[in-house]
């Protein structure tokens, strides 16, 4: 399974709520020059899952117009509502992307990738693609790609 954790692009600091923060300008083209990269590496068949978030929606748009938005992935979700969502490691999919919120992506890489309860930092529209294996009977978690907006 390819497990991909992205980021929500730059959002606006004020709204009516924490739901309801937009994209802004910048975050737009943050996330139109991700997706970018990212369409032409994906396989058809990946499921996109956004959190309810306007500013997660709107960064998984750029990819897709093909995603679910799934309630347990709003802000401040925990890692087992991630990998649930997800259904790692075997997959609900082969590829799942997961469009979502600082910290609990960084929590997600870290157990995957380091056994550690910290959270990792991860920057506005970055992402980390995160391969599950098996190898010599155990289950694996290999970073493919670690990306930042301001290398594409």
């Amino acid at each position: 399974m390819n497990l991909i954790l992205w980021r929500h692009a730059e959002a606006e600091d004020f709204a009516p709520s924490d739901l309801a923060r937009a994209l802004t300008t910048k975050g737009r083209k943050q996330a139109q020059n991700v997706a970018k990269w990212l369409r032409t590496r994906l396989p058809d068949d990946a499921i996109v899952l956004a959190s309810p978030a306007v500013r997660t929606v709107q960064t998984a748009e750029t990819l897709s117009d093909q995603y679910r938005v799934v309630r347990e992935l709003a802000p401040n979700a925990s890692v087992d509502d991630v990998l649930t969502a997800a259904g790692w490691s075997k997959g609900i999919a082969p590829t799942v992307v997961i469009v979502g919120h600082q910290p609990t992506l960084g929590h997600v890489a870290a157990r995957l990738l380091g056994n550690s309860e910290a959270s990792w930092p991860l920057k506005k529209a970055g992402l980390w693609w995160i391969e599950s294996r098996e190898r010599d009977g155990d289950d694996q978690a290999v970073l493919r790609a670690a990306m930042s907006p301001d290398l594409v």
